[in-house]
């Protein structure tokens, strides 16, 4: 009960918890939809994902600051490609968040006259580039993880031939052995599995939102709820979350 106070009192905490409902919504309404159920419950849905998506961009209004901030922590990382993927990520994730709560305060009345769709797609486009970039970190670690792996591996086989454990495979078995290794390299590194798989699942929403892949809103919906409670496993358990 006191982790999930801890969890519920984090504005970061409550903002997964509206996303993952927000995803649910959306995921039974196309359901429901898909197998004929009426309208009304339907239109209730899509309106109540419409609700907690507004609470969401409520959350986050000044959250750009705390990756403004992440930005410039990361600036001093020793690893020069970990420190480019991770600083320009953070500063595209504060240009997004930037842009959704001007959308908020379209959407409130605050800013009238507000080219709804122009920004939003703004905002996708600096939230793809923050993906992206997250991804590339994820499998640039997972890659330096599996190479370390690889020559600690080499050292213990060296009485094996100047082949390696791997000198006598085929092309199709060495890459069968490359994926044990980077399998193997995920399963004892779980917040780097986590995070990666997380980005993937984030990955579809803006590409589906740009119109660079067109998929069902299902299978949209199904992404988001599943990166929504993978969020909520990493801030309710601080050692699996991806560091720095």
């Amino acid at each position: 009960m006191d982790a999930w106070v801890r969890f519920t009192a984090r504005s970061q905490g409550r903002e997964r918890l509206l996303r993952t409902a927000q995803y649910a919504s959306a995921l039974l309404a196309y359901s429901l939809r898909r197998s004929g159920a009426g309208p009304e419950l339907v239109t209730r849905l899509t309106q109540l994902e419409a609700h907690l998506s507004l609470g969401r961009k409520l959350l986050r209004l000044g959250t750009s600051v705390e990756s403004v901030e992440a930005a410039k922590r990361a600036i001093h990382l020793p690893d020069l490609t970990l420190r480019l993927c991770v600083t320009i990520a953070h500063l595209n994730r504060a240009v997004y968040l930037g842009c959704d709560n001007l959308l908020w305060a379209g959407k409130v009345g605050l800013v009238p006259g507000l080219d709804q769709a122009k920004w939003s797609q703004r905002s996708y486009r600096y939230y793809l580039f923050a993906l992206l970039l997250s991804l590339s970190r994820d499998v640039y670690e997972l890659s330096v993880l599996a190479e370390r792996e690889e020559r600690s591996r080499g050292k213990g086989a060296g009485a094996e031939g100047p082949g390696g454990p791997d000198g006598g495979l085929t092309p199709a078995g060495r890459g069968l052995a490359r994926l044990r290794l980077l399998w193997g390299v995920l399963r004892s590194n779980p917040p780097l599995l986590l995070d990666l798989v997380k980005n993937g699942c984030d990955l579809l929403i803006p590409l589906d939102r740009l119109g660079l892949v067109r998929t069902s809103p299902g299978l949209v919906a199904l992404c988001g709820l599943s990166s929504s409670l993978l969020s909520i496993v990493s801030i309710a358990q601080p050692w699996l979350k991806l560091k720095p």
